[in-house]
């Protein structure tokens, strides 16, 4: 009878610290629109998690953004809104992370996917807006400490089809995965 006592006492002392409970939907929807523009905020799709964990849509929109709320059992607060043509991309990712790829594998994946045809791109350029680190204050509705991060996907694109550099260069904008499935155009706040 000791045991199931201590064990019962562990588990209820181990259990809060590493169970993370979902903000209630409004918040979670509150904190992941702020990555935009005050504009494309109101009709943002949002994605978020549910009493289980699992990431749920938690707002549907009309616009074309899609945002991610911040995960509660991740460390750092991560938010993160991309258009709407980038889901099947995104949503991929995902998917390869549930199932455990990790890493460059990913993209791996994604990028042979994008050759076989399994995997469609958008033939526009398509924005995503991030806001990571710092925290998010619920009573206010503002996050202090965070960074930006702002980038434009245009797929296959380089360096010379877009007159981009294709390494960073202080705060101009340049070109990341040049030539891939994920080549995007970087932009930093500081501009």
């Amino acid at each position: 009878m000791r045991i199931s006592i201590a064990a019962g006492l562990t588990l209820a002392l181990v259990a809060p610290l590493t169970a993370q409970t979902p903000p209630p939907p409004a918040q979670q929807i509150a904190a992941a629109v702020l990555a935009l523009p005050p504009g494309l905020r109101a009709d943002a799709t949002v994605l978020g998690y549910g009493a289980d964990g699992k990431l749920v849509e938690i707002r549907k929109g009309t616009g074309t953004m899609i945002c991610l709320a911040n995960d509660p059992k991740g460390g750092d607060f991560h938010v993160s809104c991309y258009h709407n043509s980038m889901e099947p991309f995104m949503a991929r990712g995902r998917a390869l992370r549930a199932t455990g790829v990790k890493g460059a594998e990913v993209d791996s994946v994604r990028f042979r996917e994008v050759r076989e045809g399994k995997l469609v791109m958008p033939k526009n350029p398509a924005t995503l807006y991030q806001l990571f680190g710092g925290t998010f204050d619920p009573a206010k509705n503002e996050v202090t400490g965070a960074k930006a991060l702002y980038v434009v996907y245009i797929p296959f694109a380089t360096g010379a089809t877009t007159g981009l550099a294709e390494k960073p260069n202080g705060t101009q904008p340049w070109i990341m995965f040049p030539g891939t499935p994920k080549a995007h155009i970087m932009f930093t706040p500081a501009m």
